[in-house]
């Protein structure tokens, strides 16, 4: 197994400085263990003008079989080539990724003290690999690596045997990449893909694999158009652990969208045992609500609740009898949801599933989704509602899905009802218009519940300092007419007439402590008219 990494250079910048970011000195060969035989690197030309590494993996067949536990090629598709005698000791493999990973380690990383301006800037580089298997042939090949910014991809299709032209190609091809890439970047690459171009690994593929999967990945996958076979492939199609890496990349693809840290989207609230509603009662606070409400950023992603972490919302009662703000809020939107005669329930910014859970107590609710861009909260929903143990019936009623509210989803449209309970000021006004044309605009569900503070009311909560919000990722908190006339000019906007209805008690000087406003479509055609206009 074969892999050379050639550069060239100038007199200023010398093709040797190679060496420096490899870590491997070109005047000397160095020999290498690992688990199942042994890597060599040496440097068949090493001058100012031109430079190139070689990595050489000899696999020791026996160690092969008796780390795979006797499978062969670790239950690969051409396991029944024999258990001693196969494709493993030439044609590049995950054998050869985890080689460049042990023994290129800070290379990966990009890491090199002696010359760090070299290794973040790109080299014109040259990487020729003899023998790929390619599952998919030269053109998945080309796929793969014609994305990544190299100028040249080649994957030349090795005969079967050149002496029987007849016989046609074998599914191997002779790889050769050309470009100015970060050295980092072009060993990453390889990391992923040549076991993604094998379809197969040597070794049992964890759950650790998803970080693996997402570090190598990181600059690169999420915006990769073969992401999903990618993704598949790397992970050997073991479903559960593809789903979590690619719900993990729709975050990472959405902070770079709007140039944010992942973790100000996918920030969601510890968890909460069932029925507990975190800092509700005694220290009354709107309660994390379990966590619904605070996914940061976007403001989208986080339904009920998180009003209170600071100790506020209905801190001067605690009565331990008295309903939650957040039940009651919750209680309200079921009322006007029974009303408006839906059955089918988009749950936006569903959080930790608090309401999911409430409507599914409710038979006449058939079909309820909960959307959140938080994966962790989507998790947390997932264990609060049991969907492992849900008979088939009731799980047929319930889907929990990553979205961000401020993108179009196609799969939100055809629903009779959406909610957005304490989501809208968790973001920040400019993203608003994105927010309400992708659930008034292009979702457009018959009726829209929103609930969201009331500032007016916070003069009531003793514990809550003057001027302040009530969660710290509050964007904004609107008075009543301030809410009224968002709602209103939303209403004209795209065909809705708007009621109001208080949530918690209704103060006669400064209103209630959650306003909510209930949205019915009055014209299916405003929608079209505007698309057609734009």
């Amino acid at each position: 197994m074969f892999l050379t990494i050639s550069t060239t250079g100038t007199p200023e910048r010398p093709a040797t400085d190679l060496g420096f970011l490899l870590h491997k000195h070109p005047d000397r060969a160095q020999t290498f263990s690992t688990s199942h035989g042994t890597a060599h690197v040496l440097y068949p030309e090493a001058s100012t003008e031109r430079c190139t590494a070689a990595l050489l993996l000899e696999i020791d067949p026996v160690a092969l079989v008796r780390r795979s536990k006797g499978k062969g090629r670790g239950g690969a598709p051409d396991a029944a080539l024999a258990r001693y005698v196969n494709d493993r000791p030439y044609a590049a493999s995950s054998l050869l990724a985890v080689a460049l990973s042990t023994v290129f380690k800070s290379a990966l990383r990009g890491v090199c003290a002696a010359r760090p301006e070299r290794a973040a800037s790109p080299l014109p580089l040259r990487i020729e690999i003899p023998a790929v298997p390619a599952r998919g042939g030269a053109d998945l090949v080309r796929a793969l690596f014609g994305p990544l910014g190299w100028a040249s991809v080649r994957a030349e299709p090795v005969p079967l045997d050149e002496g029987f032209p007849q016989w046609g190609d074998s599914r191997y091809v002779q790889l050769v990449l050309e470009g100015e890439l970060r050295l980092a970047d072009a060993l990453r690459q390889l990391y992923i893909l040549l076991p993604v171009l094998d379809d197969a690994k040597h070794y049992w593929v964890a759950p650790d694999e998803v970080d693996k999967l997402l570090r190598a990945g990181d600059g690169w996958l999420a915006e990769h158009p073969e992401q999903k076979l990618i993704t598949s492939r790397y992970l050997a199609r073991r479903w559960g652990l593809t789903r979590q890496a690619m719900e993990r990349l729709e975050l990472v693809r959405l902070a770079e969208a709007d140039d944010i840290e992942v973790e100000a989207i996918d920030n969601a609230v510890e968890e909460t045992p069932d029925g507990a509603e975190s800092g509700e009662g005694a220290e009354g606070a709107e309660g994390v609500e379990g966590g619904e409400g605070v996914e940061g950023g976007e403001g989208v992603e986080g339904g009920e609740g998180a009003e209170g972490v600071e100790g506020a919302e209905g801190a001067e009662d605690a009565r331990p009898k008295e309903v939650s703000l957040a039940a009651q809020r919750r209680e309200a939107i079921l009322s006007a949801l029974r009303d408006a005669g839906a059955s089918s329930v988009l749950d936006l910014g569903c959080g930790q599933g608090q309401l999911v859970q409430a409507l599914l107590k409710d038979a006449r609710f058939r079909r309820v989704v909960g959307v959140d861009v938080s994966v962790r909260a989507l998790t947390i929903a997932s264990r609060r509602l049991k969907l492992d143990r849900m008979s088939e019936r009731q799980a047929d009623r319930v889907t929990l899905t990553q979205g961000a509210l401020t993108y179009t989803d196609k799969r939100l449209k055809g629903y009779d009802a959406a909610v957005l309970s304490e989501v809208i000021e968790h973001l920040d006004l400019p993203r608003l218009p994105a927010l309400e044309y992708a659930v008034f605009g292009s979702a457009r569900p018959g009726t829209v519940i929103v609930t969201t503070p009331n500032v007016e009311y916070n003069v009531r909560w003793e514990t809550l300092p003057a001027g302040h919000v009530r969660h710290g990722d509050h964007r904004f908190e609107w008075t009543r007419a301030e809410f009224r006339g968002w709602a209103e000019e939303v209403g004209r906007r795209h065909g809705y007439e708007v009621a109001y209805r208080p949530v918690g008690p209704d103060d006669p000087e400064v209103g209630p402590p959650t306003q909510m406003a209930v949205f019915t479509v009055t014209d299916p055609l405003t929608t079209q008219k505007e698309e057609k206009a734009a």
